[in-house]
């Protein structure tokens, strides 16, 4: 993404925009709450409405050394700086990058690391909490809160039946070796003793709890069924998982002699989103749970805690992954819930195209992950606007799988040109803008994309230029 697009998007986890230079203080506490988070950049020169004013030619040395002067001596410990200047619409302005450090947590030099540590929540920054700092610490150390010694129980008054269930139906032992190498339990002056990561994955934990309403209408004024459910973590994702059903219209098809019933909202997409709520949560924070809310118009999912802190949205779009709670995402990649680690939200996004509906918008809302479906409108076919012809479905889904193991991962809209060539053979420019209702500068992008993926291979030249699926590919069918 383009500076000028960033600008455009506006101020957020990783971008802060300014008119001139700000105060000091305000600029060290910029610098320390990127990079104890995911990094970003101080833009100087552009004003509240986001208009590209810059800044005077001759200002930029200064401006410079003052900045490289001032996080020198306020920030500890030593953050560096990358400072640049960026023509943008023929106009100068100054970015001061900062990167996520790996001498976590960073602080005011002039006050304390429990009074002066910063993260970027959204577009400010904010004073940490004293959590919020041992979490930092445990990041520097490669640790997660999950694995730690949970300090007031012993292994020998824990019931393990809901984790042994499990690993048994999946023809695996659980003993205390499997215990111990999925970090679960650990062992301290010769005794056996639970992590957090055991305790939470058994519901021993009161704050280990997942809230289900549904809503009359499309806010939180009138609710008409409500449950809360605890327990160990898996029961309550299949509960969460029947009360959305519950809640949620189930349409019948009769295709020859058989029916086929299917719920409005696909169940893999519900279960991927109930899963990553469970598994990413933050659950340092015992104030809060993840809140599921049936509503007329979408189905939302809340997670207490943001994104990791070196994750930002786009970067989980393109697959990143970092894991919160080490022993228990092992533990249900261990049991299959997790099929292929950065894949679950694409295909959150896919299943629901797949079926006909919107994207679902997943964002970072503050300290916390919000996840809403769009249900179908009464009446609608469910279907997202853009024309059937440009729609992707469930078979351009299911063919692609024959020529990738990506398949997951391909954007809509790429998924129907390929399945278009897999019918056809070939297709030109002025097809594909054609076919998918697209402009010459976004299809031209997008058969750049596939190209470089060495999904299509280009023939001809001019005019006579069209797009053909390679050799290698077509050897996959």
């Amino acid at each position: 993404m383009s500076l000028l697009e960033q600008i455009q998007r506006g101020e957020g986890k990783t971008l802060e925009l300014k008119l001139q230079l700000p105060r000091h203080a305000q600029i060290a506490q910029t610098a320390i709450a990127f990079a104890n988070t995911s990094g970003g950049k101080l833009v100087i020169g552009v004003d509240d409405a986001r208009q590209i004013v810059g800044i005077a030619e001759d200002q930029i040395f200064s401006l410079q050394d003052q900045i490289i002067a001032l996080i020198t001596d306020r920030c500890y410990p030593p953050i560096l700086p990358e400072i640049y200047t960026a023509n943008v619409d023929g106009k100068l302005l100054l970015v001061v990058e900062i990167f996520r450090g790996n001498l976590l947590p960073y602080y005011l030099k002039s006050e304390s690391k429990e009074n002066g540590t910063y993260l970027r929540i959204g577009a400010s920054n904010r004073k940490a909490a004293l959590l919020h700092v041992i979490e930092l610490e445990r990041q520097r150390a490669s640790q997660s809160f999950d694995e730690e010694i949970y300090p007031e129980d012993c292994l020998q008054h824990l019931d393990l039946a809901p984790l042994r269930t499990r690993f048994a139906a999946q023809g695996k032992p659980l003993d205390d070796e499997k215990l111990k190498n999925l970090k679960l339990i650990r062992q301290e002056q010769g005794q056996l003793l639970p992590t957090h990561g055991l305790m939470i994955l058994l519901g021993q934990v009161p704050h280990a709890v997942t809230k289900c309403a549904r809503f009359k209408g499309t806010d939180m004024h009138l609710f008409l069924d409500r449950k809360e459910y605890s327990g160990d973590l898996f029961s309550q994702l299949e509960q969460a998982e029947a009360f959305i059903k519950n809640h949620i219209n189930l349409r019948g098809e009769i295709k020859g002699l058989q029916r086929t019933d299917t719920y409005e909202l696909p169940q893999t997409a519900l279960r991927e989103a109930l899963t990553n709520a469970i598994i990413h949560r933050d659950y340092t924070n015992q104030g809060r749970d993840i809140k599921v809310g049936v509503y007329d118009d979408i189905v939302n999912i809340v997670s207490p805690g943001g994104f990791p802190n070196t994750l930002t949205a786009e970067g989980l779009t393109e697959g990143r992954s970092e894991i919160r709670n080490r022993a228990i995402a092992r533990v249900f990649k261990e049991l299959g819930y997790i099929e292929q680690w950065g894949s679950g939200l694409q295909r959150i996004k896919n299943t629901c195209l797949a079926q006909g509906l919107k994207a679902p918008r997943i964002r970072e809302q503050g300290d916390f992950v919000d996840v809403e479906f769009y249900r179908p409108e009464p009446g609608s076919t469910g279907y997202a606007a853009g024309g059937d012809e440009n729609r992707p479905d469930a078979d351009d889904y299911g063919r692609l799988r024959t020529i990738t193991d990506d398949w997951q991962k391909i954007d809509p809209m790429a998924a129907h040109l390929l399945t278009y060539l897999l019918a056809h053979g070939q297709i030109s420019r002025k097809q594909t803008t054609e076919l998918l209702g697209l402009g010459k500068t976004k299809a031209h992008a997008l058969l750049s994309s596939l190209l470089d993926k060495g999904l299509l291979e280009r023939k001809g030249q001019g005019r006579s230029t069209c797009y053909v699926l390679p050799p290698a590919v077509l050897e996959k069918r």
